[in-house]
């Protein structure tokens, strides 16, 4: 930006967007993009996709450790450091357990299903609302809660085929190895169900800070 448009900028009132909610926006697109990864792992359960996965979970904790540092050395927030913090933790926890859904089921040898297809889309379609949200927070809270109430509906849609799935898995145990596989994707089923879990929070978390905004 040149410095006569610069000087523009400061005439009309515009001000740089806070670095603490830009830096939860970059957490929120890396948990889309391992939530996508995780969708396509569901498709292609490779050692690829694993990997993949692998790198975005490291590049999440990344991020976290970078916008705690700042939050440390900074005194004044745009927005309450407990709910900075709250809102990094429960974002870069979607990531953790999509992580562990993919790492535990390629170690395991859990082929993917209808059901866990099913969830790891909507997994993807709640963290997008997540980040929408977080990108719109600080000019547009009103519609950041929009966004944080369509996450949360999305959660909902979770738990209802989370159950469907524990439902379909119990219907009848043959033998022992069918009880051991069955206790392995029960397992993935939680990894995956907690996730969600943490979209929620965050989506909860984005209303408390919309309140306080407005």
């Amino acid at each position: 930006m040149s410095f006569l448009e610069r000087l523009r900028a400061m005439r009309i009132g515009q001000r740089k967007p806070n670095r603490f909610i830009l830096m939860l926006a970059q957490q929120a697109t890396i948990a889309v993009e391992a939530c996508e990864i995780l969708v396509a792992y569901m498709k292609d359960p490779s050692a690829e996709n694993a990997d993949k996965l692998r790198s975005a979970e490291k590049n999440a904790d990344e991020e976290r450790r970078i916008l705690i540092d700042e939050l440390l050395r900074t005194f004044v927030t745009p927005i309450d450091r407990e709910d900075i913090f709250a809102l990094s933790r429960a974002i870069d926890d979607i990531v953790d357990y999509a992580y562990s859904t993919v790492d535990e089921m390629y170690i395991l040898g859990v082929e993917p299903n209808e059901y866990l297809k099913r969830i790891a889309s909507l997994l993807r379609d709640a963290a997008d609302e997540i980040r929408l949200a977080m990108e719109r927070l600080e000019k547009h809270p009103n519609i950041a809660a929009e966004h944080a109430q369509r996450a949360k509906a999305l959660e909902n849609r979770v738990e209802t085929v989370y159950r469907e799935a524990l439902a379909h898995l119990f219907s009848g145990p043959e033998d022992l190895a069918h009880i051991v596989a069955m206790l392995k994707l029960r397992e993935t089923y939680r990894h995956m169900s907690n996730a969600a879990d943490r979209g929620d929070e965050a989506a909860n978390l984005i209303y408390d800070v919309v309140i306080k905004l407005t």
